[in-house]
């Protein structure tokens, strides 16, 4: 039973989809690690300055002994937005990518044999 389930496990792991969303993990944790960065050091900052030195994740409210952290919440959103962005443009531009051959396959007209060609001249002077 042991085996069996060991044999299973190793199909399991060795099939491309189990090792690509692996691979797909490890560069989202790292394009995550970029895009926060990018956000809290260069977007947030200069998003601040546009809005009279507003630092938003400074921003918190606080109710009795409660402390509210909203300005947190709009960081967190505003970096939602951007990395969806990103990964948005990042499969828009996979995609061109593939899907480039299909497209140039498909315009391209299919070849026709000489007899077809005769025979469809032979047709257009057979309607005149």
């Amino acid at each position: 039973m042991l085996k069996k389930m060991m044999k299973e496990f190793k199909e399991f792991i060795s099939k491309g989809n189990v090792v690509d969303l692996a691979v797909g993990v490890i560069v989202g944790g790292a394009f995550g690690k970029i895009v926060t960065s990018l956000v809290n050091d260069i977007l947030m900052p200069l998003l601040g300055i546009v809005l009279g030195g507003v630092n938003f994740s400074g921003l918190t409210l606080r109710v009795g002994s409660a402390v509210i952290a909203y300005g947190a919440f709009i960081q967190n959103v505003i970096d939602f937005l951007i990395i969806a962005f990103c990964i948005f443009m990042f499969v828009k531009f996979i995609n061109r990518l593939t899907l480039k051959p299909k497209k140039e396959e498909k315009k391209s007209a299919p070849v026709k044999s000489d007899e077809v060609i005769l025979l469809e001249e032979i047709r257009d002077l057979l309607k005149k």
